[in-house]
């Protein structure tokens, strides 16, 4: 008799602070509506307003953040100090905002003090702000297109969670390493920036989601995640290669682009834990 699959369970969190910088892997996160919390709260923007990423830096890659007590982050970056960077004052309630660009949406955040502009003009070599995301319940609603109505999203690329599985991430490599650029491979988790990494599913499970839960909280699955030539990016050596989206080009490609991991949108808020069951609802 054949043996059962293991029931899928939440492997690893992923909290990134600032938009494209590297962050966490806490054993706990609190779900909040726009997604996990601190995830993606602040971003660099350059002197049009425009989001910076690794898309057009990728020396993002080696900085870092670490969540602080109170909203605050500490970031870390090769060849300077670390910087310690609190919430702005008021949270923007009776201070300074500036227009920020994300996928051509322009919304309202708070910029940090000077110091923090200094610091990663420095590094980058070109001059960018750091900006805050005062007001998540009100400053950036999700697509209308795949949202209900209130539901709004951080500085992420357009979704409050996403979550991949570890069998993908196999049957990926396993894709690269038959390929032309086999010599990229095998590539880690990294590459992809998820919130949530799933284990004991099997290949390509996720695409099948409709709604699941992890331990008590409920997440609708909005729509596949397509890729971006950040996913080429070594978030080690900031060098970039075909891979993977040469192979998700010839085997992944979908109405909605070159697919890997589901975009997600909480239903309910509450804790994960790493080790929580993975429930599929739908």
């Amino acid at each position: 008799m054949p043996t059962p699959h293991p029931h899928p369970v939440l492997r690893a969190l992923r909290v990134h602070p600032v938009k494209s910088l590297g962050g966490t892997t806490p054993q706990t996160a609190e779900v909040e509506p726009w997604g996990l919390a601190g995830d993606r709260r602040w971003a660099l923007i350059d002197g049009m307003g425009n989001v910076v990423t690794q898309r057009r830096q990728p020396l993002l890659a080696l900085s870092r953040a670490e969540l602080e007590p109170g909203g605050g982050i500490r970031l870390y970056a090769p060849g300077l100090e670390p910087l310690t960077v609190g919430v702005p004052p008021d949270g923007g309630t009776a201070g300074e905002t500036v227009v920020t660009v994300i996928f051509g949406t322009r919304i309202e955040s708070v910029p940090a003090g000077s110091e923090a502009h200094r610091w990663f003009s420095t590094y980058l070599g070109v001059e960018v702000r750091l900006v805050h995301l005062d007001r998540p319940a009100e400053r950036r609603p999700v697509d209308p297109d795949f949202a209900r109505p209130g539901e709004t999203v951080s500085f992420a690329d357009g979704f409050p969670l996403l979550v991949t599985t570890l069998a993908s991430l196999d049957a990926l490599n396993s894709l690269i390493a038959q390929g032309d650029h086999a010599d990229e491979g095998p590539l880690p988790m990294d590459r992809f920036r998820p919130n949530l990494v799933v284990a004991d599913t099997e290949p390509w499970a996720e695409d099948d989601w409709r709604r699941i839960a992890v331990g008590g909280v409920v997440f609708r699955v909005a729509k596949p995640c397509s890729r971006c030539v950040v996913t080429t990016t070594d978030q080690r050596t900031t060098e970039r290669g075909r891979e993977p989206l040469h192979t998700l080009g010839r085997y992944r490609r979908f109405e909605d682009g070159l697919i890997f991991g589901q975009n997600l949108v909480p239903e309910t808020t509450g804790t994960l834990r790493v080790g929580d069951p993975v429930t599929v609802l739908r």
